[in-house]
């Protein structure tokens, strides 16, 4: 697992590409925000999270069955990430921030993620 990398990973950096495409600018792995959203509009506050779907149990995705040796040990893990990232999310609504949850499985589909961000961040707020 040492070799699993949290920032810049592939799905992360697709949808980094696709905001940045439609003139969306951002801050990366937000600090100081709960859960480090990946990409963070602050002027809008909004966060968007890039999840992959094995890590963080994507229901009803084939990318995020369960390893077959050491079941108890992945699925209490798995299950653990779960919770966290519902901890982070309401935390950050709390705070007045909203989020979108970009999983791995749909960056396949390059018209449909442009379709959500648009929807989600609304007018860009510069002329480009």
């Amino acid at each position: 697992m040492a070799l699993i990398r949290s920032k810049h990973t592939k799905p992360e950096r697709a949808a980094r590409r696709i905001a940045f495409a439609l003139g969306y600018r951002y801050r990366l792995h937000g600090k100081g925000l709960p859960g480090r959203p990946d990409m963070v509009f602050a002027s809008r506050r909004k966060a968007i999270f890039v999840h992959g779907c094995f890590w963080h149990r994507h229901e009803g995705c084939g990318l995020a069955r369960l390893p077959k040796s050491k079941l108890v040990f992945w699925r209490e893990k798995l299950e653990g990430n779960r919770r966290r990232d519902r901890r982070n999310r309401a935390a950050l609504a709390r705070l007045g921030w909203r989020t979108m949850v970009l999983w791995e499985c749909e960056l396949s589909n390059e018209a449909r993620v442009r379709a959500r961000v648009k929807g989600f961040l609304g007018r860009r707020g510069s002329a480009s």
